[in-house]
């Protein structure tokens, strides 16, 4: 399985930003042929820029989308609009969304759907906060987020779904997970999904760790059997950072 390096800029970055980056990370690529895919969650002024992104294998990701279709839901954007710009993914659930804007197990699920149905490809971020941790209870709420996330969602359509696991506790802090305690969450992850699912679905589904990935940790993190790659928060806003991301995961595959 391809390592994924998949960048999320959050609200960072005004357009001309985005194209400078976007333009040097297309320059880097020229000649390339890299074996690691390449994807950026960015704002969704950005995601316009998809069609020539596309072409140089740099994929962009909505860092959310509506659970409704259309409709009277002033500044919200539809999963449809989304895909007429040329993007292929949608992060769902990352745990920002989830804090700030209470989106609960049942609203991401909904998105899920709407994402799908409109041929995006969701990245569904699961985890658990400092306290659940503490508690000894992070498999227990992953797993739960998990059952409610997919609801009645098939294994054929999860063919189309990337599952990003991120604790809490470590967004933002500077605080990561070990890579041993990256790997447990992610191997309790792929056994849940062989359980929901089947071992097919569950060796099949890629694993990103999000939590203060860079430069410095990632060689490690990305060795680990069950970690299929990052949802990289910070260090994929400047573009050497993230290209050093790149280079560590290609050691990898």
């Amino acid at each position: 399985m391809n390592t994924i390096v998949a960048g999320n800029w959050k609200m960072n970055m005004t357009l001309p930003e985005g194209r400078d980056f976007i333009s040097g990370l297309q320059e880097y690529l020229q000649g390339k042929n890299l074996k690691s895919q390449l994807i950026l969650g960015v704002p969704f002024i950005h995601l316009p820029l998809s069609l020539g992104a596309s072409e140089a294998g740099i994929y962009l990701a909505a860092q959310n989308c509506s659970e409704h279709s259309s409709g009277a839901y002033t500044g919200e954007t539809s999963a449809q609009m989304v895909q007429s710009t040329g993007a292929e993914y949608v992060i769902l659930g990352h745990s920002e969304r989830r804090q700030y804007f209470g989106d609960t197990d049942e609203v991401i699920n909904q998105k899920i759907k709407e994402a799908l149905q409109q041929g995006l490809k969701p990245i569904f971020c699961v985890g658990e906060v400092l306290e659940e941790r503490q508690q000894g209870r992070q498999e227990k709420v992953v797993h739960t987020q998990l059952e409610r996330g997919l609801a009645a969602i098939s294994p054929a359509q999860m063919e189309q779904i990337i599952i990003a696991y991120e604790p809490v506790w470590a967004i933002g802090t500077g605080e990561t997970a070990t890579p041993q305690q990256a790997e447990t969450m992610h191997w309790s992850i792929r056994k849940h999904l062989s359980e929901l699912y089947d071992l097919h679905v569950a060796e099949k589904t890629p694993i990103l760790y999000g939590g203060s990935v860079k430069p410095e940790n990632a060689r490690e993190i990305f060795g680990m059997p069950n970690v299929n790659g990052g949802l990289i928060g910070g260090a994929s806003l400047k573009l050497d950072s993230y290209i050093q991301l790149i280079e560590l995961a290609e050691e990898t595959v």
